[in-house]
């Protein structure tokens, strides 16, 4: 039984990544998770310069989840080179490197300096508000999704992953718009909008008023996502979204998705990635599938 899996030319051993943002550059982690387990880890966002991130409190628990709005705060690109990858580079992992910008340039500037790193994929987090644009994000216009995702593959030496943004009308018109644009793989859902009021403070519970909401409660619609993008778009597809056991990555996996990737669960149960891997191995053997490949889409 094979539980690696090909996602644009990169072999992964298994299916299971990290979702950016929730296991730091896995340093933090690595006391509870033996990363050379997971087929690949996923970086926190880093932009060209350092980010300060969002004023505080830019946390809060809510029915099913979280919200956050830490504003991508991230030590920038010299220090991520020089401290984060050499220490990835020590275990049997693939390593994919979130990248954030503020503009095209900013995006482009990381990749290309990414090129002669020792790093696998990139993933672009479009779902950043795209200063230039007046703010819209990237990620929620097509025809911005597209020429960003033409202008970082001129830089980029390594796969390219595209993140969509769940908060838009259409996800398939996204999933479309950085296909034509030369992406190589997709990854979805980053988080959607929300908001939560503190009715003793009578203000809002997080600085910025609204929040990225993940965990549990935003899987179904991720994984509605993912089938709608697995029928739209010709690409692979990392998976992800409340994805908290074994059989939340596998929904995603028959939905369509080539690989899932973990987040807010780690908060709760730092070894969730690990039960996910030997999960979806036990699942197989029941099962009788002899590669994940087998199971990807078969939900029709």
């Amino acid at each position: 039984m094979n539980m690696a899996v090909n996602i644009a030319g990169v072999e992964w051993k298994n299916p299971v990544t990290t979702a950016s943002g929730t296991f730091g550059s896995g340093e933090e982690f690595s006391e509870f998770v033996d990363l050379n387990r997971l087929g690949a880890v996923t970086t926190k966002g880093v932009a060209n310069v350092p980010w300060p991130g969002n004023p505080t409190p830019r946390v809060a628990e809510v029915y099913g989840g979280m919200m956050n709005a830490i504003g991508l705060q991230n030590p920038g690109i010299d220090l991520f080179c020089k401290r984060d990858i050499p220490f990835l580079r020590k275990y049997d992992t693939k390593i994919i490197v979130n990248v954030c910008g503020k503009s095209e340039q900013d995006y482009c500037e990381v990749v290309e300096r990414l090129g002669d790193e020792d790093v696998d994929m990139l993933e672009i987090n479009i779902s950043c508000p795209n200063v230039k644009e007046g703010g819209i994000a990237f990620g929620q216009n097509p025809k911005a999704a597209e020429s960003i995702t033409k202008a970082v593959k001129k830089y980029a030496k390594q796969p390219v992953i595209m993140k969509l943004s769940p908060n838009v009308t259409d996800i398939t018109e996204m999933a479309r718009a950085v296909e034509a644009g030369g992406a190589d793989v997709v990854s979805l859902i980053n988080t959607l909008t929300g908001m939560k009021i503190d009715i003793n403070r009578k203000t809002f519970a997080i600085a910025n008023k609204t929040g990225g909401m993940s965990g549990p409660a935003v899987h179904p619609i991720a994984v509605r996502m993912v089938y709608q993008v697995a029928q739209a778009v010709k690409l692979p597809i990392i998976g992800m979204g409340g994805i908290a056991s074994a059989e939340d990555a596998i929904e995603m996996i028959l939905a369509g998705a080539s690989a899932v990737s973990v987040g807010t669960a780690n908060f709760h149960n730092p070894a969730v990635t690990m039960e996910i891997v030997d999960g979806i191995e036990k699942y197989m053997q029941a099962q009788g599938f002899d590669s994940v490949a087998d199971m990807v889409g078969i939900v029709k």
